[in-house]
């Protein structure tokens, strides 16, 4: 009977000691929890780090631009008081050249007179070469009928030879004019000429100036485009690194629960058992004394009783464990053994890799009718919310062996969990779609190891950890 009694003690103290082992695994799982969190407040710190470094690019930018954009008012202002110009010169040399047509009518009444002068300077020429270029004031004297007729004759020979010399001064003054003139409106032709290339050249300038000011404000608008894109990945970066913050915490407080209810558990257990072994201790005690000489037909027909309850309860635990549980998983994929589960059942139609020129981070599974979504892994739904991009989608963080994993279920029609929710491997949390910038009902699929950011650096391939 001693030796039941201390083998009996000897079995409750394992199995306390295997209850006071346990929070120490625990308690190891709440570190690894609590390094996560850390390392999520880490970078939360340097995405708003770098939100800031975007904000002030793009502050940058946009002062560039709006300096750009007052040069290109400036030039435009430039071009039309140019543009003026030109048509001020385009007027004068259009006077200029009606000024040049009516002298040439001028130059041509004075080549008239000129032709004519030529010809009564010839003919004095001529009787000038036949008299040897002397007037015979004898002839004109001799020849005289009255001394009045003599005084008419060489009044007559002075007003001709001062003819003569008029028309000669009038011709010199005529080709002069003409000279002039046609050198004065040539010149003022060409003048205006010079001025109009020079303003045709000023303005090619300025509109040169003006092209590569709109190249630079098209530019600095692509720039500040990209990076306002960045900063909205940055921005959801943030709120899911918030989330996943917000989900590790959730772990831990799980932990500490689970922590709690254990050490609860193990004290009630110590306390029974404690209990146990006294009532025991003290019946064993009460027996020995009471009924020594019956003992061995006691502990004979206690052995029976023993025999008879361990194997209707080892029995009855046959039974209930081989009962199936009952799941309701239609047209989903069965829970598979391994870490991750096949989120949803259908085909891959398309892999991790180069996509249309970008990083395609994730697979897509494809299938028609209505084809639940489920967790590929425990976890806690850190988002749950409607993407422009990825439509309805839901971001699940899980906590596997010390290692944090991110997984991604995007487009689904619905979602069936929100966020903080605890959600089990193979859990049903949403329905397949075809929301956001997506192309026929399929599930994007996406699975990091680690936090989900904007370059989406911490990814890996599905189909390397799921069932395919």
């Amino acid at each position: 009977m001693k030796k039941n009694i201390i083998a009996m003690n000897a079995s409750i103290m394992i199995g306390l000691g295997s209850i006071l082992a346990a929070p120490s695994v625990y308690a190891e799982s709440i570190s690894d929890l609590e390094k996560q969190k850390e390392s999520i407040q880490e970078k939360r710190s340097g995405v708003e780090s770098n939100i800031s470094d975007t904000e002030k690019k793009i502050d940058s930018l946009q002062d560039k631009q709006m300096t750009a954009e007052d040069q290109i008012a400036a030039i435009e202002a430039k071009i039309a008081e140019s543009a003026k110009k030109i048509d001020a010169k385009n007027a004068e040399i259009t006077q200029t050249k009606k000024e040049i047509e009516a002298l040439k009518e001028e130059i041509k009444v004075l080549k008239e007179r000129i032709a004519k002068r030529n010809e009564v300077l010839k003919e004095r020429a001529l009787s000038f070469q036949e008299t040897g270029g002397d007037v015979n004031y004898l002839e004109v004297l001799f020849g005289s009928s009255s001394f009045g007729d003599l005084v008419d004759r060489v009044g007559a020979v002075a007003t001709i030879a001062e003819a003569d010399r008029d028309i000669l001064k009038e011709h010199e003054l005529d080709k002069k004019d003409l000279e002039e003139k046609q050198k004065a409106v040539e010149t003022k032709l060409a003048s205006l000429e010079v001025a109009k290339a020079e303003l045709l050249e000023i303005q090619k300038q300025q509109k040169q100036q003006k092209q590569e000011k709109d190249a630079l404000v098209k530019k600095l608008k692509q720039q500040t485009e990209r990076h306002e894109d960045e900063k909205m990945g940055l921005e959801e970066e943030k709120a899911n690194l918030a989330a996943q913050e917000k989900a590790i915490k959730s772990a831990i407080s799980l932990e500490h629960q689970r922590l709690a209810e254990l050490e609860a558990a193990r004290k009630k257990a110590a306390a029974e058992a404690k209990k146990r072994a006294e009532q025991e201790a003290a019946q064993a005690a009460a027996q020995a004394a009471s009924q020594a000489a019956s003992q061995a037909a006691s502990q004979a027909s206690e052995s029976k009783k023993q025999s008879s309850s361990s194997g209707y309860s080892a029995k009855r635990n046959s039974s209930s464990s081989s009962s199936p549980a009952s799941s309701n998983v239609s047209q989903a994929p069965a829970v598979s053994s391994g870490t991750f589960t096949r989120p949803s059942a259908g085909y891959v139609s398309s892999t991790m890799g180069e996509r249309w020129n970008k990083q395609h981070a994730g697979i897509d599974i494809a299938a028609s009718g209505t084809v639940p979504i489920v967790a590929a892994a425990d976890g806690v739904v850190s988002r749950s919310y409607f993407s422009s991009s990825y439509g309805n989608v839901i971001f699940v963080t899980h906590s596997i062996g010390g290692q944090q994993w991110t997984t991604v279920y995007a487009h689904m029609n619905s979602r069936l969990a929100s966020e903080g929710a605890v959600v089990a491997k193979g859990q049903q949390i949403g329905i397949m779609g075809n929301t956001g910038r997506s192309y026929g009902q399929h599930l994007h699929f996406e699975l990091h190891k680690g936090a989900w950011n904007y370059s989406k650096s911490n990814a890996v391939n599905p189909l390397n950890y799921i069932p395919n």
